[in-house]
């Protein structure tokens, strides 16, 4: 395919350009829109970019990679802003947040979304079918960018990653055309974008397969700090026992004192016990009672639920945030590395962390998907989860703190992370990322990528490609 060869242009000149050629709402640095279509949930992500287009369509969006590929600029895109990197001064940010559209087909039992829809919409909108997406643990996280990262929600070990139910999408190339991309049209595409992100396309639409769920046993186990060693110990020996009807996670929380909390845990530390389970032949009750019997939880909320109550399982913040958060895969969970989490995450680590989770893996995720995607991992035992929220006093602190819990955690992690928990594009983020992937995994990703974006007009939001191939 060939690319125009690029030119510099003014500030105002790529403002210009793109008013004249799209139909959505363009801002420049010093519009008021600007501020606020630039800001998402991850309020310490600061956008920097010469314009931010705010996309009516598909065709919004090819016309404004289109100028950017013609006048040596770079393009970002943010939907809900969970997981954007920074968009730089050089680049074009791309808001899908309007492109909202959700289609039910009952009938195949899918989904279709458009690029800005977020998880809650397909929750709500499939639910009066009797069918379920494989959403993830916070609702209000963006579907396409929540799938393209893998997508590893609150019932994963029994139906997998997200991003291996997707059948088709249709996305925005480096050169600016809309192309339609399934396993048999643009196959190196289909498979590079689930599981290597933002660095190939803008994703503009998506079918995904749902499922036929209505119900679950869903909510947490809350336990007062001081049983969190005999706690962490019965969880990983109850988990790796489990059938794979469960999915669970374990956090240690560091819970504000918000009158909005339950009072039982209002600035308290506590361990959190986060359970799924999605099979109605097997007793929910009698699969937590080692659980419930190692220690009083202060808070039980398990309890059968609609599965549009799916974010009540882990209970994530809804409101925006500056935070910053590392992850790592886990190879395995002996008694010292739980006797080394409880040690930095718990009070005696006095880090200024928000929490510290471990996600068991296996099951369904361990299985290879019909349709092999780029999605890394899937031999992993557990994935470890830090986040820091970015506020004075402790802000400066936080960087450093989530590196001492990954780094406590070393001698079992596997070197690699899930994109969608590293956190970070630079440093040792990107590295642990590239890790996840096999070597022939890397060298098809920077093949594919040398294919439909040879000038890099996507690195922005994805530089750790860089690292990665």
């Amino acid at each position: 395919m060939s690319h125009p060869t690029p030119q510099t242009l003014a500030p105002t000149s790529v403002v210009d350009l793109l008013r004249t050629a799209v139909a959505g709402v363009v801002h420049a640095p010093e519009d008021e829109g600007y501020r606020l279509s630039a800001t998402g949930f991850n309020l310490a992500t600061v956008h920097r970019s010469a314009a931010v287009v705010v996309a009516s369509s598909a065709a919004d969006v090819a016309a404004a990679v289109r100028i950017a590929a013609e006048n040596g600029l770079t393009v970002a895109v943010q939907a809900t802003g969970h997981g954007a990197a920074p968009a730089p001064e050089n680049s074009i940010l791309v808001d899908t947040a309007l492109l909202d559209g959700v289609s039910i087909n009952r009938a195949e039992r899918t989904a279709t979304v458009e690029a800005g829809v977020r998880w809650q919409q397909v929750l709500d909108a499939a639910a009066p079918h009797g069918l379920a997406p494989l959403a993830g643990s916070a609702p209000g996280v963006g579907v396409v960018g929540y799938t393209l990262g893998g997508g590893l929600g609150p019932i994963a070990r029994t139906h997998g990653f997200a991003a291996d139910r997707v059948l088709r999408m249709e996305v925005v190339t480096a050169d600016g055309q809309l192309r339609r991309v399934t396993p048999d049209d643009e196959p190196d595409l289909f498979w590079a974008l689930l599981g290597g992100g933002a660095a190939f396309g803008i994703v503009t639409q998506m079918t995904f397969e749902l499922l036929p769920i209505q119900t679950l046993d869903g909510g947490g186990l809350f336990y007062d700090i001081a049983d969190a060693p005999a706690v962490l110990r019965r969880w990983r020996d109850w988990i790796s026992a489990a059938p794979t009807s469960v999915s669970s996670s374990l956090a240690i929380v560091n819970f504000p004192p918000l009158p909005e909390l339950p009072e039982p845990l209002r600035g308290r530390t506590a361990v959190h016990v986060r359970f799924a389970h999605v099979d109605d032949a097997e007793d929910a009750g009698a699969l937590l009672a080692p659980l419930r019997a190692v220690a009083t939880p202060v808070l039980d909320t398990v309890t059968e639920i609609v599965y549009p109550a799916l974010g009540s399982i882990h209970a994530d913040p809804t409101d925006p945030m500056p935070g910053m958060e590392r992850s790592a895969l886990l190879r395995e969970l002996p008694d010292a590395a739980l006797d080394a989490l409880l040690a930095v995450a718990g009070p005696a680590g006095a880090l200024p962390i928000a929490l510290a989770e471990v996600r068991a893996m296996g099951g369904a995720l361990g299985v290879p998907p019909e349709t092999p995607n780029a999605v890394a991992g899937r031999d992993a035992a557990f994935t470890l989860f830090t986040v820091g929220v970015l506020v004075p006093p402790i802000a400066d602190a936080v960087p450093g703190a989530l590196e001492t819990v990954v780094g406590a955690m070393a001698p079992w992690a596997t070197g690699g992370a899930l994109m969608n928990f590293a956190g970070g594009v630079d440093g040792p983020p990107a590295a642990r990322v590239a890790n996840a992937w096999t070597p022939a995994q890397r060298t098809r990703l920077a093949e594919i990528r040398a294919a439909y974006d040879p000038s890099g007009v996507f690195a922005p939001a994805a530089r750790w490609a860089a690292t990665a191939i």
